[in-house]
């Protein structure tokens, strides 16, 4: 594969990630949009490190990897509270939890 096809499809799948975090209000579709935005990036460094003949794409990748498990975690968590409180997982509510 060629270096243009994966950064085509980086973007695109960085596109369709960015539209699910503006477009969406429920909490867990927006973090699967993070996600998608995430592995976006994985797909680029990787391609760059396999253009380049060196191992230092995948190692960013796995890091990347990392901070989205602890991400998810921690959204997970406050998307449960949220539902806890309110009932809902519609991030509209979320500003109604001040105070």
């Amino acid at each position: 594969m060629y270096l243009n096809e994966m950064l085509l499809l980086g973007a695109v799948l960085f596109c369709i990630g960015v539209y699910g975090v503006l477009a969406r209000r429920n909490g867990v579709l927006v973090l699967m949009s993070i996600e998608l935005i995430l592995n976006a990036v994985n797909i680029n460094l990787v391609a760059f490190g396999a253009f380049h003949g060196t191992v230092t794409g995948q190692i960013f990748a796995l890091f990347v990897i990392t901070v989205a498990a602890a991400e998810v975690g921690v959204g997970l968590a406050i998307v449960l509270l949220l539902y806890r409180n309110r009932r809902s997982i519609d991030l509209d509510q979320v500003d109604l939890m001040k105070g």
